[in-house]
């Protein structure tokens, strides 16, 4: 798996930005039990972590991510929310060192996205849920995206994006397929919800904390490595952003969806 945005500081602070910006949007309805046992699959910097911990302060969250720098980013932000019921472990999602049926529910949000394999990352998570244990899956879909005023550039430089993920082995769009893909693996009871973000200026904080910060930052940070890779000229690039931008605008609109999807081993 190739994490196309990077690792450094700038999309570390684009994550908690996202997280925090879509908190009530995409996990208000999450909430576990007291004393099950949760596994947070790919919990990155722990940008999700967090809410969960805070959303369902009695359950017993384990996450797991394959860098181990994010897992010691995550540690440290679950730690200075003062939560105590998460335990953190690097590993490999195709590989985690937990014995089969071992917990009642799994969490996996903007991971499927990143591997090549999401039916196989799916298979392997469910042998770990318990007959009866749900699984939550959270992803977005780039193919999702449409605003005003129109921009031409703006689609090209998105669609960069979306090419090289899947050079790297990914779907940036995938969002629509979490149905068919649960379905692959095996999944029951499989219910997709799309949780549409739509920003204009009455909504000052989704035009700063979503719009700018979270998606027009990802498409800026794939600039160079998408001129480098031939899929767009500088130029078009940088129209296609000052495109986004100027969405943000008095008069600007944006529409992005989600899909959050729920399915039960049985």
């Amino acid at each position: 798996m190739k994490y196309v945005h990077g690792y450094d500081q700038r999309e570390n602070i684009r994550l908690q930005d996202q997280a925090s910006t879509l908190v009530e949007l995409l996990h208000s309805d999450t909430f576990y039990p007291a004393g099950c046992k949760v596994l947070e699959a790919g919990c990155g910097v722990g940008a999700q972590t967090v809410t969960l911990a805070q959303n369902s302060p009695q359950a017993h969250i384990a996450s797991i991510d394959i860098s181990e720098s994010s897992v010691a980013e995550a540690k440290r932000k679950v730690e200075e929310t003062g939560c105590t019921n998460v335990t953190f472990q690097q590993g490999d999602i195709f590989k985690l060192p937990f014995e089969p049926e071992s917990f009642d529910h799994v969490f996996v949000c903007f991971v499927l996205e990143h591997l090549s394999r999401p039916v196989d990352a799916l298979d392997s998570l469910k042998k770990l849920l318990k007959i009866g244990g749900t699984i939550t899956v959270i992803e977005g879909d780039h193919g999702s995206t449409y605003f005003y005023p129109d921009s031409e550039a703006a689609y090209k430089a998105i669609q960069c994006q979306v090419e090289l993920q899947k050079r790297a082995g990914g779907n940036a769009n995938i969002g629509r397929e979490l149905y068919p893909l649960l379905n692959a693996a095996g999944f029951s009871s499989i219910h997709v919800s799309p949780r549409m973000v739509y920003v204009d200026s009455s909504k000052p904080r989704l035009v700063e904390g979503f719009t700018k910060n979270t998606f027009t930052a990802m498409i800026e940070g794939v600039r160079e490595s998408s001129v480098e890779a031939g899929l767009i000229d500088e130029k078009t690039f940088d129209d296609g952003i000052k495109g986004l931008y100027r969405t943000t605008e008095t008069d600007g609109v944006f529409c992005y969806t989600f899909f959050k999807a729920i399915a039960t081993k049985q």
